[in-house]
């Protein structure tokens, strides 16, 4: 796979290299910002959002996992292969959806990591 094919080229070629803190920093820059500005402006996203974060911990917990950086980083790091494996990567920076009725629309993997950033935000990691 080329870099420009890579969801975190502008990181690192290999995602799994970034260290936790940065990866979720880069996360927060994807889709975090938008995605939770969106949510607190939408009870009904917030709620979806809530639900997303719930599960995370649940299989964190669950795998024997921290709910801490590393183990949110070692999460969202798998969303974002399986995003790219289904040929659709993690946007950019500023390329998120940009208003409340498309991140309702938005899928799973994206309302995942939004969850992430929100619990990463929540436990003082980013």
């Amino acid at each position: 796979m080329t870099n420009e094919n890579l969801a975190f080229a502008p990181i690192a070629d290999d995602a799994a290299a970034v260290p936790a803190g940065a990866f979720l920093d880069e996360m927060m820059a994807r889709v975090g910002v938008d995605g939770l500005a969106a949510a607190f402006a939408s009870p009904g996203l917030l709620a979806r959002i809530d639900q997303h974060a719930a599960a995370v911990r649940e299989m964190l917990l669950g795998a024997g996992r921290g709910v801490d950086g590393d183990g949110l980083a070692a999460y969202a790091r798998s969303v974002v292969a399986g995003a790219v494996r289904v040929g659709r990567p993690i946007p950019q920076p500023g390329a998120a959806p940009a208003t409340t009725t498309e991140w309702l629309g938005a899928g799973w993997p994206l309302l995942r990591l939004v969850a992430v950033c929100m619990m990463a935000e929540a436990a003082d990691i980013l």
